[in-house]
């Protein structure tokens, strides 16, 4: 496998947790990997909470926008490495092919942007979908991909997903 790897993390509105996983995996991974996000419906925007979650930890929130999946299928687009779903809804949909044959795992993560109650109930939801994340992809970048044969990437990232 190449290095920088490319990374895509999707979800249905591509408007929390795929757009806090690409700010994570850009920022701790830098150099050795490029993360995008999208979405099979994107909302347009990213959750102003999601923002606020990525900028209290430090991390840019330059250039991060609500886009869809199919920026990713398109003829120019990078090469993926790896595509994870990080919502349910995204992993049962029917999705592009991706040139390339990336490796694909689900990562499912309760959606903060459901969230009801209080804005410190709702900020809660956002902060433990990036914990959750951000633990996830610790975990991913701690493997030895260069060392690893695909089957045994394969079966390491699905385990990532139970964590």
């Amino acid at each position: 496998m190449p290095s920088p790897y490319n990374v895509l993390f999707l979800c249905t509105g591509n408007s929390a947790r795929s757009i806090m996983a690409e700010a994570i995996l850009n920022h701790k991974g830098r150099g050795r990997f490029r993360a995008y996000s999208a979405g099979s419906y994107p909302s347009g925007h990213p959750r102003p909470e999601a923002l606020a979650q990525i900028a209290s930890a430090g991390l840019s929130t330059e250039g991060l926008r609500s886009k869809s999946w199919d920026e990713f299928a398109a003829p120019h687009a990078p090469t993926m490495d790896f595509v994870f779903t990080v919502c349910d809804n995204a992993a049962r949909e029917v999705c592009p092919v991706w040139p390339g044959q990336p490796m694909t795992a689900h990562w499912g993560i309760p959606d903060p942007a459901a969230a009801k109650g209080s804005p410190g109930e709702i900020a809660r939801a956002f902060r433990d979908a990036f914990v959750i994340l951000d633990r996830r992809i610790g975990l991913f970048l701690a493997l030895p991909l260069s060392s690893l044969d695909r089957l045994a990437i394969r079966h390491e990232i699905d385990n990532i997903g139970r964590c």
